[in-house]
């Protein structure tokens, strides 16, 4: 589940996946880990470990947040990267914090950065157990590109949704590692809903984790007081999202074989070589 942009919001998250009895691996925040306090962050991990759900939680600062004015242009600029050694700086010291904290996973939309991130888990710096989640804001469009994702660290890596079934085979062709995908994909990420394909996508795909944004809704980041009735209404479809691709699974013969909750770590994946 994307986008659960605090305590408040995971709290409707866990009680309407209760309700609907949507079973959920993970539980991802976009707008940032500086955007939340210390105590956000201890009530958000301690929820979710009571369920054996991941929690992810986003490094920043992004290219929306700084001098990345060319993002907002036709061409996107650079993408939302961290600019600058500063930037890279940031996000490992939110990393850090988020880690001493209890959290054991962390989302980076930025190459640099994740390169440097698993250079810190090599060196422990970071727990041996954190695991990196690629964005889908820099998601890889071919198994080349996958390849080299895995490569530089990342332990789930977010594919656009605009993929083809074939592009998905090609992918697992040459990489194991885990992918996540939007089912339905925000606006901001192309509005697609491939609801009805959710089936041949596992096969292709698994391990897959299949994530539910929301078209045709405000986005939501970065976070505060001001977007909460929004955040919240949104927390709660998400979820009745989930259930109604978990019944249309059930309807097609294809819900079995479920990694159980808890299953976080993907298992040996293949790395560059870190410098000593």
């Amino acid at each position: 589940m994307p986008s659960v942009e605090g305590p408040e919001a995971l709290g409707v998250v866990l009680k309407e996946a209760s309700r609907l009895d949507v079973p959920i691996h993970r539980i991802s925040q976009g707008s940032g880990i500086w955007m939340l306090t210390d105590a956000e962050i201890t009530e958000m991990v301690e929820a979710t470990a009571e369920r054996d759900i991941e929690l992810c939680l986003f490094t920043g600062p992004r290219g929306t947040w700084d001098i990345g004015g060319s993002t907002r242009t036709d061409s996107k600029g650079a993408g939302l990267r961290a600019r600058g050694h500063d930037a890279v700086a940031g996000c490992v010291e939110d990393a850090v914090r988020a880690t001493e904290l209890g959290v054991k996973c962390l989302l980076v939309a930025d190459e640099g950065v994740l390169w440097t991130l698993h250079r810190a888990r090599v060196a422990g710096i970071l727990p041996a157990d954190t695991t990196f989640k690629v964005s889908a804001l820099i998601g890889p469009v071919n198994p080349t590109a996958y390849a080299v994702y895995e490569n530089l660290g990342g332990d789930s890596i977010n594919v656009p949704s605009d993929l083809t079934l074939d592009h998905l085979t090609e992918i697992r062709r040459v990489s194991a590692a885990p992918m996540d995908m939007y089912i339905e994909a925000p606006d901001d990420l192309g509005g697609y809903v491939r609801m009805y394909e959710v089936a041949e996508l596992i096969r292709r795909g698994a391990p897959l984790y299949l994530k539910f944004g929301l078209s045709k809704a405000p986005g939501i980041y970065p976070y505060g007081n001001h977007m909460r009735d929004l955040t919240l209404a949104t927390a709660k479809e998400r979820v009745r999202r989930g259930r109604l691709a978990l019944d249309l699974l059930a309807r097609h013969g294809a819900d079995g074989d479920m990694a159980p909750l808890g299953s976080r770590l993907p298992g040996a994946l293949k790395r560059f070589e870190t410098p000593s």
